[in-house]
């Protein structure tokens, strides 16, 4: 940025002098212009020095206001007075004017013709221009070969400090630290304590622009800090703290720092790619292990071993809770920001809340789904969950909601508490309550036959039969078939060998492998009830 006061501090430029105060608004210096008619704002563009004898004015300098008004609506760096050819000097009342409107007249000595002064200034800021592209170029440059090299955002952030010689932060949508230059390594400066402040000064609202606040250091000493949103076309982005912007040194310009700022959009960018790869990953992965155990209940070894990478392991209870958010689903590219953003919050603290947990992607919804692994009771799920919801309002205008499974035993009954975390957030979105943390809740089962959710009755009917429910294989229909008849027949086992034209020692034989698969005895009236139910629900449900 070339301003007028650093201009006419160039020796080069030593001759011309301020007849103003120096208290003027800072413009950055993009052209210069000669002329002589009071009408040139119509025809000089914006960010212009003006250059003039005031032959107009030599008669009437009290028009010169008019000058000055019409120059500062079109952005005007300053205007330059050649004395001792029309004027000998320029009155005080419009050097007051001037002052009074913070606009900048300075003298140009009588020797100098203006033909070779406008010369003189319009080749120097063009080389300064050209000076700072080129520096601009050289960065894009250096930024590029770490590009190349697959260099992180911590490496790149270390160089860019380097570059502009100053502290730099960077900062996820979060606002926690991701990233920072050595300075605060070496000073042991605390960029909580940065951050902290710039979040009370609301310095992260914009996402579009950047804004400079006014902070303070440990030491109570003022400090400016540029705040630049990266660039993602994210409606929470990134951003980077630039801390002493004004010490930058020359000729570092802004055009640098946007190419630092597309330099980290481009890797995070790469990042998410990468990240989104390996959530699809862990996606297909859970997918197939809650399926495989609903569908071969017996035939889940090979993936139990391959979900070692992912964290599986033997725990004394499993459970299920389903995450979301509530939001409006119509704005769809916000909306799916924030389940992607409640994924990394859940996948940053979850593990800080309940050790050994473990972060999936339900397919097709997004819905991040959390695998507690170890004996929790529901208050002590509920109190941490809380902790993860008001934490993260605090942060972010994201409204995390909880759907939780009931506790089981062995990991091959997970899908179980899948499917029960599936029906209470089911159950919520078709209740008009608003709760933080639903659990799930047995029905009885007036309520189950009035209830018309194939999920919910699959689940009953598949908890009280087992392999009985959606039999394919011949032996196990036969079983089935036997049961049915047998409990038509009030558990008498005479009455079911003749009604199945069979032996009494085979109906006997039958029922051992029926309590077998079903893991309790049928004639006590309770199961007897919960067997005919599941019986009658699995029929129709197949129906």
């Amino acid at each position: 940025m070339t301003l007028l006061i650093d201009l006419l501090e160039v020796p080069r430029f030593s001759d011309l002098t301020f007849f103003t105060d120096g208290k003027h608004k800072e413009i950055d210096i993009k052209n210069i212009e000669i002329s002589e008619t009071p009408d040139i704002a119509l025809y000089m563009p914006e960010n212009s020095v003006l250059l003039t004898t005031a032959m107009y004015y030599q008669h009437n300098q009290s028009e010169l206001r008019q000058l000055i008004d019409t120059l500062i609506t079109i952005n005007c760096a300053g205007l330059g007075i050649k004395l001792g050819r029309f004027l000998d000097d320029v009155d005080q009342e419009i050097i007051d004017y001037a002052n009074q409107r913070h606009f900048p007249i300075f003298s140009i000595p009588k020797t100098k013709p203006l033909g070779g002064l406008l010369h003189k200034l319009t080749n120097y800021i063009r080389h300064i221009q050209t000076e700072e592209l080129t520096y601009a170029l050289d960065i894009q440059k250096q930024f590029s070969n770490l590009l190349i090299n697959d260099a992180t955002i911590v490496k790149i952030i270390l160089e860019f400090s380097k570059i502009v010689e100053v502290p730099i932060i960077m900062v996820n949508p979060f606002k926690h630290v991701i990233a920072q230059s050595q300075d605060f390594f070496t000073n042991h400066l605390p960029t909580q304590f940065i951050t902290s402040q710039l979040i009370d000064l609301n310095s992260f609202s914009d996402r579009n622009q950047s804004t400079v606040k006014i902070i303070e250091d440990r030491n109570k000493n003022k400090l400016q800090a540029a705040v630049y949103p990266i660039k993602s076309n994210l409606f929470y982005p990134y951003f980077l703290i630039i801390l002493k912007p004004e010490q930058i040194p020359y000729p570092v310009s802004e055009f640098a720092i946007e190419q630092a700022l597309l330099v980290l959009s481009y890797v995070l960018l790469k990042n998410e790619k990468i990240e989104e790869s390996k959530k699809q990953i862990k996606s297909d992965y859970f997918t197939n292990f809650i399926g495989k155990q609903s569908n071969h209940p017996n035939n889940t070894d090979e993936l139990y071993l391959f979900g070692k990478n992912f964290g599986i392991q033997y725990a004394p209870e499993y459970r299920i809770i389903f995450a979301s958010i509530k939001g409006d689903s119509k704005n769809r590219k916000q909306y799916d920001e924030q389940m992607e953003l409640a994924y990394q919050w859940l996948n940053l603290k979850i593990e800080d809340l309940f050790s050994h947990s473990i972060i999936f992607i339900e397919k097709n919804t997004n819905r991040p789904v959390i695998i507690l692994q170890g004996n929790y009771s529901n208050e002590f799920i509920k109190e941490k969950l809380m902790i993860l919801i008001n934490e993260l309002k605090q942060t972010l205008p994201i409204d995390l909601r909880f759907y939780c499974g009931q506790e089981c035993q062995k990991i091959d009954d997970l899908s179980s508490s899948f499917i029960e975390a599936k029906i209470a957030y089911d159950n919520f979105m078709s209740s008009s309550t608003d709760e933080f943390v639903t659990f799930y809740q047995q029905k009885g089962l007036l309520n189950l036959l009035e209830t018309m959710g194939n999920d919910e009755i699959s689940y009953f009917c598949q908890n009280i039969l087992n392999e009985l429910a959606y039999p394919t294989d011949t032996n196990l229909i036969e079983l089935r078939k036997t049961l049915k008849i047998f409990l038509d027949n009030q558990c008498e086992v005479t009455k079911t060998a003749n009604d199945l034209f069979v032996h009494r020692n085979t109906v006997k034989y039958r029922i051992d492998n029926i309590q077998d698969i079903l893991k309790t005895t049928i004639n006590t009236p309770e199961n007897s009830l919960n067997l005919r139910l599941a019986l009658y629900l699995s029929e129709k449900n197949r129906k």
